[in-house]
């Protein structure tokens, strides 16, 4: 992070793919989609991760930051999330907060 444009997200996304250790990468997917699931009240980057890495084992970090991201593009979109078809949707406290606004 000492480097100029480099932040925490890049310098962890180098660390977890260059150089094969374990980091949360908190990009807006992330963000987002760990907020829906309830695992963290934050709106600060660095804090959503560190709220991730107390819930998760270090040597998940890399691949749940990927799923998360992975989830976020395919399902948990940011205007219009699939929730009925999602397979985490029964762990969701958007999708509960919103099903009982719909049905």
């Amino acid at each position: 992070m000492g480097l100029s444009g480099v932040g925490r997200k890049t310098a962890n996304l180098v660390m977890s793919c260059a150089f094969d250790k374990p980091a949360i990468v908190v990009d807006t997917h992330v963000y987002r989609t760990s907020r829906r699931l309830g695992l963290t009240e934050q709106k600060k980057a660095d804090k959503i991760e560190f709220d991730l890495r107390g819930i998760l084992p270090e040597k998940k970090w890399s691949k749940f930051s990927v799923l998360l991201v992975s989830h976020g593009r395919e399902t948990c979109k940011a205007k219009k999330p699939l929730c009925p078809g999602c397979p985490v949707s029964h762990l969701c406290n958007y999708y509960a907060e919103i099903s009982g606004k719909i049905g």
